[in-house]
């Protein structure tokens, strides 16, 4: 089973937290799947990788750019692993439709974050926390303190 990451964002934003999160997957020399909820939210995202810092960008690709294979960082909104990823982030609603889905295994760690202010994405993500509990993976819960910093919660 994999491991899951809950992340509650309550003081920052998804565009501030991903690129971080990315940059230490990719210095663990890892590769990762970005499985967002709209194709919409993936547009905007897929831009803000390559503009998000003015020192550094992360280099990704989508399936418009072609040669999945070859990304170590790949945005989509489908259920795939075309670059072979060891990280899987679940983004802007998307979730795992089947926490017992044998293609979940596939990834040594799997971190959904998600709106812990916005109602419905905490309910989706309280039932999304019960199902790969239930699934048997090795679920952790972190929230961001009132100073911004991660506390795990269980």
């Amino acid at each position: 089973m994999s491991e899951v990451l809950f992340y509650r964002l309550e003081r920052t934003t998804l565009d501030d937290v991903l690129p971080r999160l990315l940059e230490r997957t990719r210095e663990r020399g890892r590769r990762a799947v970005v499985r967002v909820g709209s194709a919409e939210r993936m547009q905007a995202l897929d831009a803000h990788l390559w503009t998000y810092s003015e020192q550094s960008f992360l280099a990704h690709g989508t399936a418009e750019m072609g040669h999945k294979s070859r990304q170590l960082i790949y945005l989509t909104t489908e259920d795939e692993n075309p670059n072979r990823a060891e990280v899987l982030f679940l983004v802007g609603g998307a979730m795992a439709e089947d926490w017992r889905a044998p293609q979940l295994g596939g990834f040594a760690r799997i971190v959904l974050l998600f709106d812990g202010r916005d109602p419905s994405a905490l309910s989706t993500a309280q039932a999304a926390w019960r199902n790969a509990k239930e699934a048997g993976h090795d679920v952790t819960y972190w929230k961001q303190s009132d100073a911004g910093k991660w506390e795990k919660q269980s």
